[in-house]
């Protein structure tokens, strides 16, 4: 498992006196990467000293959550279980780039309709699964627990103690948080949640141990997996310009975010910035079958 933290070279940076690197977590594995990999690393462990043979989380159609179990899973001799948001996918998962991945690798599915879905996280609802399928070890939606949060803590360094501000794109809010607590007191960990709304912080502050972040809610381009012909050109430019792929629900908004701020002069002068590369790259074909379906320009693959 190597990581490296790739340099940004752009006249605009240089106009402004501001470095950019990418921590590229999305070269960890060519199927586990990114935030996945550190937050399924430390369940693993803890489903192994349990004698549990099985995992069992959610997610939607296109979640690298659900991708990252099936793979991991099959990689440690787990048998996997995912509980997918949208019962009218059943008959037609195989089209679904992510579904068939997460199949390929032994997953099996348990497709239940929206409404069901929101009483996940409710004791009769996990009890009726486990009357399904019998014992299992429990990964809630987006991997997000104490134990994620510690693996994702592992991200930065000490290699990574020069950097002012680290950057990282939010879903369920485990991955920044695991930045919060292991960034230096000199340096600010700033969150673009991929979701409408400031809800996320009470999630967040669950596991956080100090106050030295801030959350940027201008960068979701309409909510989760939404996507604009703006993101999908500027995505596509920046791959061209650094040989770096980003994905269109997190890392994508991410980086654009990162840059608007520049622009704002957000961050003075000399400030070295780090983001964070979650990975997430297997998503892109799934949002391509939605741009094609809209008539708008793909993504590079």
């Amino acid at each position: 498992m190597k990581t490296h933290n790739q340099k940004i070279e752009s006249p605009f940076l240089d106009e402004k006196e501001v470095t950019l690197h990418i921590k590229r977590e999305d070269t960890i594995h060519p199927l586990i990467s990114g935030n996945k990999y550190r937050k399924l690393k430390y369940n693993l462990l803890e489903a192994q000293n349990q004698d549990q043979d099985t995992l069992l989380t959610f997610g939607g159609a296109f979640s690298n959550h659900i991708a990252s179990v099936a793979c991991a899973g099959h990689e440690q001799g787990f048998k996997t279980i995912g509980v997918i948001r949208g019962e009218e996918l059943e008959g037609n998962w195989e089209d679904n780039p992510t579904l068939k991945l997460a199949n390929d690798h032994g997953m099996q599915f348990h497709f239940v309709s929206r409404s069901a879905y929101r009483n996940k996280t409710e004791s009769n609802f996990i009890q009726q699964v486990e009357d399904t399928f019998g014992e299992f070890y429990l990964l809630p939606e987006g991997g997000t627990n104490e134990l994620a949060v510690k693996g994702c803590a592992e991200i930065l360094t000490e290699d990574d103690s020069t950097f002012d501000y680290i950057c990282c794109s939010v879903g369920t809010g485990g991955t920044v948080a695991g930045l919060i607590n292991s960034s230096q007191p000199h340096q600010t960990v700033l969150g673009f949640p991929a979701l409408k709304g400031d809800f996320l912080k009470a999630d967040i502050r669950t596991f956080a141990q100090n106050d030295r972040w801030q959350l940027l809610t201008d960068y979701h381009f309409g909510g989760y997996a939404k996507v604009t012909l703006e993101l999908v050109q500027f995505i596509n430019d920046f791959k061209k310009g650094t040989g770096i792929p980003l994905d269109p629900i997190y890392t994508g908004k991410l980086v654009f975010g990162i840059f608007e701020l520049i622009k704002q002069d957000f961050f003075p002068k000399g400030t070295q910035i780090l983001a964070i590369h979650t990975g997430g790259i297997q998503g892109i074909k799934g949002m391509n079958q939605v741009l094609e379906q809209k008539k708008l320009p793909l993504l590079d693959v």
